[in-house]
């Protein structure tokens, strides 16, 4: 028997059941994230037990309880084989010298009339190379940081303007692993998702490019400290092979998109032609290329800063992802199959009669699990679960959701002091959330580009009449 099935035999679950088990991981996740500088894990499988105690306590079996779980898992299965892709390609390309060759010719472009909009163009060029925020801010970020305030920029405007660039590469790369789980787990095309993006979020960096100009143009008169940025160019062309023609395996990937070939063989393309570059451009061996496929790339310049960036990608850096992933699809299998899910629900969408107010309230309820939650993955994942059936009851295309997600729960995680995002770049860039908000210009104006577009219809794709009985009949089988 089913989980669907059984479900249908038990009775509706209340509303206060229904927010037992995600007020208990909420405790768990703020004790564990935000005191002890944990990882999310532990919290997720706290909810998890939770839930099926609940579940359990409303009559279900434990064999059903475990059928929950592992449809839930299911669900995430896609998602899962595309991380693992990128954490692939995130090696190949470090190794094959294509990271290093976008971020050698980024670097040449910086000047001090247009600081600000450069940091934000580099930051972007090199998140949407290396598909992380994190990785971004903490090298390039760290490096715009330095130059910005020998200039006389004050920090928070520094940092507010690296935030929009690492954000915007981050969100729109497929390397991406927030972009990877909002598709997959919406049950959308990688790159259809990242497409249907460009709607919110080219318009939210020409409006960010904008006003960053326009802050900085009173700086035009200062000087560029260039020893560091020379320091970092001397030290990529002494650890790889830098040429223009490298960027033609990016360029490859982007025509792929462009002709709308599916996610995994674009992927693999890619993959296969960085290691091949590895070997062949940048003179390592076969067993060196491997391993970079596996364990990422390793290498040992001295250079701080360097060393950091390059030193990443391969199989092993995304377990840390897909076992998050795993652990929160069991948790959200439990509360969707049990009716937990569809108890919250009925009460939100209770205020969602429309396109609009959907969209509005998907935002909302991402930023609130950032600020309950205190980390980005999750503020996608329980979204995901919450809202995915009531944007197909409402006749439209998952990608209207995947964006939504990702347009209020990645873009807004660094607005919460206490989330994992907020505590991070406190850290690594040294200014506090409250600080560069303002100046996180990007991060505020796409969610608000999100919503201005659902309530007028624009840019909103509804379920073609094939696309609805492909659903059905998914739903039934």
């Amino acid at each position: 028997m089913s989980a669907k099935e059984t479900n249908s035999t038990k009775k509706e679950m209340s509303l206060i059941w229904a927010l037992i088990p995600l007020l208990a991981m909420i405790i768990c996740m703020i004790f564990a994230v935000v005191y002890m500088g944990q990882g999310p894990h532990i919290p997720l499988i706290v909810g998890t037990s939770v839930a099926a105690l609940v579940a359990w306590k409303h009559g279900f079996k434990w064999k059903e309880i475990e059928e929950m779980m592992y449809k839930g898992i299911k669900l995430a299965l896609p998602a899962v084989v595309i991380i693992i892709l990128v954490g692939l390609t995130i090696g190949a390309w470090i190794g094959g010298g294509v990271v290093a060759t976008m971020i050698y010719y980024g670097l040449k472009i910086i000047t001090p009339a247009l600081f600000l909009v450069t940091i934000t163009v580099i930051c972007g060029i090199v998140s949407l190379a290396i598909g992380s925020s994190w990785s971004t801010m903490g090298t390039i970020g760290v490096a715009g940081m330095g130059i910005g305030l020998s200039m006389g920029i004050p920090a928070p405007i520094i940092a507010g303007a690296v935030i929009s660039g690492a954000y915007f590469g981050d969100k729109m790369s497929p390397l991406s692993d927030t972009t990877n789980l909002a598709a997959g787990l919406t049950g959308t095309d990688l790159f259809e998702h990242i497409r249907h993006m460009l709607y919110t979020t080219i318009p939210g960096l020409l409006i960010s490019l904008t006003v960053y100009g326009i802050l900085g143009y009173q700086y035009r008169g200062s000087k560029i400290d260039q020893e560091s940025i020379q320091q970092t160019i001397s030290m990529l062309n002494q650890s790889f092979v830098i040429s223009p023609w490298l960027l033609l395996i990016p360029l490859v990937v982007i025509v792929l998109v462009a002709k709308k070939v599916p996610a995994i063989p674009a992927l693999v393309i890619g993959i296969l032609l960085g290691f091949l570059s590895q070997v062949f451009i940048q003179g390592g061996s076969v067993a060196a290329a491997v391993g970079t496929l596996q364990g990422g790339f390793v290498l040992k310049t001295g250079n701080v800063m360097v060393d950091e960036l390059f030193n990443r990608g391969g199989l092993d850096s995304m377990m840390y992802t897909v076992s998050m992933t795993i652990v929160a699809m069991t948790f959200g299998g439990i509360l969707e199959y049990s009716g937990m899910l569809q108890s919250i629900v009925k009460q939100i969408l209770k205020a969602a009669k429309s396109a609009g107010t959907l969209v509005a309230s998907t935002i909302v309820a991402c930023f609130t699990t950032n600020a309950t939650c205190s980390e980005q993955y999750i503020s996608i994942v329980v979204p995901a679960r919450m809202f995915s059936k009531a944007y197909t009851d409402m006749g439209l295309h998952s990608k209207n959701l995947s964006r939504a997600l990702e347009d209020g729960g990645t873009l807004t995680s660094v607005f919460i002091p206490w989330n994992t995002c907020g505590v991070f770049i406190l850290g690594t860039l040294g200014v506090g959330a409250f600080e560069y908000a303002p100046y996180a210009i990007l991060n505020f104006v796409v969610p608000i580009l999100s919503i201005v577009y659902a309530m007028t219809g624009f840019t909103i794709q509804k379920l073609t009449e094939v696309e609805i009985q492909r659903k059905e009949d998914t739903v039934q089988v």
